[in-house]
């Protein structure tokens, strides 16, 4: 029989208490007081007679293009794992450190400079000791449902979408997941793929927590064993159905309950479902037992194939970069202001919501600025077989539609679809979203229609890789 070689590993990567954690433009706090589950990076590594790869899951808000081909060249350099068969994959946690140096918070930002910097050496770490860890194995894939998430752009009494809770839009709930077990039944890895933005803890939690992915790793690998990793989904439109609070326990039960309908699909997980189950003989007992073979009778599918696919996606008009950043200084000022008055707590928490607003859109100007060529950003679209499932990613924060189009359009059943992977260039929108506006639709870089081309190029990588 043909087996993959896989292992697992994972490094502990918790930031120090003090940290700057300013991801809401809601929040008045600059910095954690405390640390409620541990940040990681958790390796898996794949090889078989011609390919090796590996997948990266890191507890982290962004990894930047920039950052993004810096670590992969490392793992690379040092590994020997091509640079196009490395998955950097990130949680998008929205209760961690903030996932850059700040433009505009006075504390905690040199521990956020030194938190960033160990980030690339602690996925090289994880992915060597993955590579030692690796032993013949065979996997399996298998998909669920969950509910903990909804579709996050409702319309508000004034006609207008905000970040919420739309019970009556598009979402996806399945949880896709691929085991791997070693020779002997023993579980390796849990890959789990969930739509859901890691948004349950708001603006007035100040702990650092990985999010719902955190308990559900937990969970998954206190119940089956083995290492989980989490990979996000096409979550681009789709938010926590709890979510913006300050209640640790919140987050905490919605990991716990994705982890169950893992738990329970991993555990189902047969492995070699063609065998043999004759009957092998009959036991005198009490009541005669009857003993049956169940021996496999066909190879596990040992598949492992990479495919990197470009597509140039189309930029929109953006707002000029030096009016945005002078709007920013003035504001920044302001806030400095009411930083020293104690008495307009709710007056600085509306000030710094808008300098929020305006440091993304900065950003997005930024990198649209340093990605774009002639009018257009190049995306790479990577798809990963592993034995009978195909894992596709982008460095955008898709629209579950998108994911949904893909798997209706392709022959292959077993699809994992995610975004947030190998860089960062912010929100993928469907064409039809343009027309609604909202949040998303306000900092994508990307002109309506880039969505099909974004589709097509991912069905191009799937059909490489079949």
């Amino acid at each position: 029989m043909n087996f993959l070689i896989s292992g697992t590993s994972r490094v502990d990567i918790t930031p120090p208490i003090g940290i700057t954690h300013a991801n809401w433009g809601a929040q008045t706090h600059q910095v954690s007081t405390h640390n409620d589950m541990p940040l990681y990076v958790t390796a898996a590594y794949f090889q078989s007679d011609k390919t090796k790869m590996t997948i990266i899951d890191v507890d982290i808000l962004v990894i930047t293009n920039e950052k993004d081909q810096e670590i992969r060249s490392l793992i690379s350099d040092e590994t020997g794992v091509p640079f196009d068969n490395i998955r950097l994959s990130y949680s998008h946690t929205h209760s961690g450190p903030v996932a850059y140096a700040s433009d505009w918070h006075t504390e905690g930002n040199d521990l956020v400079k030194k938190w960033l910097a160990s980030i690339g050496p602690a996925c090289l770490k994880a992915v060597r000791l993955a590579i030692e860890n690796a032993q013949p194995s065979v996997t399996k894939f298998s998909r669920g449902s969950c509910e903990i998430n909804a579709n996050r752009r409702p319309t508000g009494p004034d006609g207008r979408l905000f970040t919420g809770r739309n019970v009556n839009g598009f979402v996806i709930r399945d949880v896709d997941v691929i085991g791997v077990d070693d020779l002997n039944g023993s579980p390796v890895a849990t890959i789990v793929n969930y739509a859901c933005h890691p948004t349950i803890m708001g603006h007035e939690n100040t702990a650092v927590t990985p999010d719902f992915p955190g308990p559900m790793r937990k969970f998954v690998e206190s119940t089956v064993g083995g290492t989980c990793l989490f990979l996000q989904g096409a979550s681009g439109n789709i938010g926590p159905f709890d979510g913006f609070t300050g209640d640790l326990g919140v987050y905490r039960k919605a990991g716990k309950i994705l982890g169950a309908e893992v738990a329970k699909l991993r555990l189902e997980m047969d492995f070699f479902p063609e065998r043999d189950r004759s009957l092998k003989e009959i036991i005198p007992s009490g009541a005669n037992l009857g003993i049956y073979k169940d021996d496999p009778t066909t190879n596990p599918d040992a598949s492992l194939e990479v495919s990197n696919v470009s597509v140039d996606l189309p930029c929109r008009e953006l707002p000029d970069l030096k009016m945005l950043e002078e709007k920013f200084e003035r504001l920044r000022k302001k806030i400095d202001l009411l930083n020293q008055d104690e008495s307009s707590p709710e007056k600085l928490k509306l000030e710094v919501s808008h300098l929020r607003k305006i440091n993304i859109s900065i950003n997005v100007v930024k990198n649209q600025k340093l990605a774009a060529r002639n009018g257009f950003i190049t995306m790479r679209v990577q798809a990963i077989r592993i034995g009978d499932a195909v894992l596709v990613s982008m460095p955008v924060e898709p629209f579950a539609e998108i994911a949904s189009s893909i798997k209706a359009q392709s022959s292959f059943d077993n699809l994992i679809i995610s975004g947030f992977s190998n860089g960062h260039n912010a929100y993928l929108p469907t064409t039809e979203a343009y027309e609604e506006g909202g949040y998303e639709v306000d900092v994508t870089p990307f002109s309506p229609g880039s969505d099909q081309l974004a589709v097509s190029a991912c069905l191009n990588a799937v059909s490489l890789v079949e």
